[in-house]
């Protein structure tokens, strides 16, 4: 049992972080609820992990830091920024799942980004799959007059611009301490928010207990500890896999609100969520679990078969 927990450790760890980030869609519902707006509660959440990995990470973040990884800090705070406000918002007007399926979309937006910016080639299989994505978006979104849920709009706006920062982590990640991009960025969305909260007159924080405790569980759960054990385990697992796995967020993000929130299980969330997450399984595969490698049986009849040709 030990060895083989020893061996699948990296897979153990990026499901933990799906379970994590799915009760964190419960956790900014309970915290919305509970008194705090969508960007009082992206300042708590990013002071919280702003702090907590400066600490952590104090002496390898003064040792990389840099003007250059201060610039592409700055890029991704301002995605991570974005794609958290609109989120947030969202889910004032949407359930828990449908935000996170919608927002799981972002998988198969990537592709595209590097299609427009790199012009590097897009697959088959990638543009089947983002056709599906959009089926299954608009099946969970779509009311009968064919209008569409505000809440709904701008989570897809979040998944647009969660894309976006994904891309962009990935050209960065590659030059630059993957931590202080991470300390760089937690500090440029904290900063956003916090202006954006005085600006339009928030600066005074109302809100009960389950509001400062959702804010807690966000900022060192959510973010801190999934970033971490996230960085640790990706190191041992392979891209593609590890994008799968992480998009079963969405999966868990949909059995807490229905456990814990007792949200409805309807026919078109089961459609639609079980063709976006369909369509992210093969963006991420290419379905290459379908080319099966031929068997010791069959490499031997074949063998048998060139003999009996010459």
């Amino acid at each position: 049992m030990k060895l083989l927990v020893k061996k699948y450790i990296g897979e153990i760890g990026l499901i933990l972080v799906s379970i994590i980030w799915g009760s964190g869609f419960v956790g900014t519902q309970l915290a919305l609820h509970g008194g705090l707006t969508p960007l009082q509660l992206i300042t708590v959440r990013f002071l919280i992990a702003s702090i907590l990995i400066n600490v952590i990470f104090f002496k390898e973040i003064k040792a990389n830091i840099n003007k250059d990884v201060i610039k592409r800090g700055i890029v991704l705070g301002v995605f991570l920024f974005l794609a958290f406000v609109v989120q947030t918002i969202g889910l004032l007007y949407t359930t828990p799942s449908k935000n996170a399926f919608i927002t799981a979309a972002n998988v198969v937006i990537v592709p595209f980004i590097g299609y427009f910016v790199y012009k590097r080639k897009l697959d088959k299989t990638g543009i089947i799959s983002s056709l599906m994505t959009l089926i299954g978006i608009a099946i969970l979104s779509l009311e009968t007059d064919f209008s569409i849920n505000v809440g709904d709009f701008l989570t897809l706006i979040c998944a647009f611009a969660f894309a976006f920062h994904i891309f962009f982590t990935s050209e960065f990640a590659s030059k630059y301490s993957p931590i202080v991009l991470t300390s760089v960025q937690f500090g440029v969305a904290f900063l956003l928010s916090l202006v954006a909260q005085i600006f339009i007159g928030e600066g005074k924080i109302d809100a009960g207990m389950s509001g400062y405790l959702g804010a807690l569980y966000l900022g060192v759960f959510s973010t801190t500890i999934a970033f971490l054990v996230q960085t640790i385990c990706q190191r041992k697992v392979e891209g593609s896999k590890t994008a799968i796995i992480l998009s079963t967020e969405a999966v868990f993000g949909t059995l807490f609100s229905i456990v814990l929130l007792n949200e409805p299980v309807t026919i078109k969330l089961v459609l639609g969520s079980s063709i976006i997450f369909i369509s992210i399984i093969m963006s991420q595969t290419k379905l290459s679990f379908l080319k099966q490698k031929p068997t010791y049986i069959q490499e031997v009849c074949s063998g048998i078969e060139q003999e009996n040709e010459e």
